[in-house]
């Protein structure tokens, strides 16, 4: 076995490509559906009009806290301000603004208070790193370009890489056009997630969709 093995041409590269072919795949399912559930998360938390009043609602709160300062007529805040929910505390040292926050929309906005139900993606969303699919994506390309090589390189080794070229042919057919579609979805999703930063009133340069 292993002597014939060794009369195969780039061998190596060759179980590379194969290696590729066979988890190809499972790796694009695996990041379509990481990509569809970013995107759908970024819309739901764009559309979703009772997160909204609850920003809303927010705003109001630190206005009133901050009244009659320089801060006390805000007409929007940093996301990264809703850290400090937790952190503000009253006098008492018992509540803090986020406490608060929960009374005040369990008294006067109840209706709000079911608001998750309108963000079902964006758990399962926060556990995808965004890098992560940044670097499949690039994984995919550059090993198709891999292939592409490959398959070149095989055609002039005669009849012992014919049966290997077929195969790599028919299967760059189909794996080209499910790596455009997966990179027309990535770009589509980079867009939406932009697009959601600056809804915020955030820099998309700050917080790039591939890291």
């Amino acid at each position: 076995f292993f002597l014939e093995l060794m009369k195969v041409p780039r061998v190596e590269s060759k179980l590379r490509v194969f290696s590729f072919k066979i988890q190809f795949h499972t790796q694009v399912s695996d990041l379509r559906s990481s990509l569809n559930v970013v995107n759908s998360a970024a819309e739901q938390v764009r559309n979703s009009a009772k997160l909204r009043r609850i920003m809303q609602t927010i705003l109001s709160l630190g206005n009133a806290l901050n009244q009659g300062t320089a801060r006390g007529a805000a007409i929007g805040f940093r996301l990264d301000s809703l850290l400090k929910l937790t952190d503000t505390r009253a006098r008492n040292n018992k509540m803090t603004l986020m406490h608060y926050l929960c009374k005040v929309l369990a008294d006067k906005l109840p209706e709000l208070l079911d608001f998750s139900e309108d963000l079902t993606s964006l758990e399962p969303a926060s556990k995808i790193q965004l890098k992560f699919l940044a670097e499949e994506m690039q994984a995919l390309s550059k090993g198709l370009e891999k292939v592409v090589q490959e398959l070149s390189m095989s055609e002039n080794d005669g009849a012992i890489s014919e049966n290997f070229s077929k195969i790599l042919r028919e299967f760059l057919r189909f794996a080209e056009a499910e790596v455009r579609t997966l990179a027309s979805l990535y770009s589509a999703v980079g867009r939406n997630v932009d697009a959601l930063i600056l809804y915020f009133g955030e820099d998309p340069a700050r917080c790039p969709f591939e890291q």
